[in-house]
């Protein structure tokens, strides 16, 4: 089992937008399972690479109930490299997120309710699904993380949207 140091807000790297992966090979493979270890010994429910200081387009979703979200469903945990978004819900949900770069910060954040995401796996093998609710908010969230934004951030980008509409 590996267990990585977290960036924390302060990190420059969390502010770095990741760079795709073209290289499927052990070497990736190895990050992506220190990457599951940090996450469940974090007891987070999601986690990006940039978050233990690797700059790639690498995330992995694993909704399951814990202590900070006793209500998520639970999945197996997905490994998405180079993902993206094709199409988003309209509606969009408010709901309450952590990070696990922000220790101890809970946020409101508003969320598309549901996606169609596309995204690679360990094999380079393309795939799409629709994912939605509480799995929608996690994927944004990491998403979030490889475009080089935090939880802090987006909260100020959506301040901002809301200030331009109000006239």
């Amino acid at each position: 089992m590996t267990v990585h140091h977290i960036a924390t807000n302060q990190d420059t790297m969390l502010r770095q937008r990741a760079m795709p992966i073209t290289v499927f090979d052990r070497q990736l493979s190895k990050l992506a399972k220190d990457m599951m270890d940090t996450m469940m010994a974090s007891d987070g429910v999601g986690i990006a690479a940039p978050q233990i200081y690797c700059p790639l387009a690498l995330f992995i979703i694993a909704s399951r109930p814990n202590a900070r979200y006793p209500d998520a469903p639970l999945m197996a945990p997905q490994i998405m490299i180079n993902p993206g978004i094709i199409a988003a819900s309209a509606e969009q949900v408010m709901g309450e997120e952590g990070c696990l770069s922000l220790p101890g910060t809970r946020l409101s954040v508003p969320r598309h309710q549901w996606l169609e995401v596309e995204y690679q796996d360990l094999q380079g093998q393309r795939h799409q699904q629709v994912v939605d609710g509480f799995v929608a908010r996690i994927f944004q969230h990491e998403l979030d993380h490889l475009k080089g934004l935090t939880l802090l951030e987006r909260i100020r980008l959506n301040e901002q949207t809301q200030e331009s509409t109000l006239c």
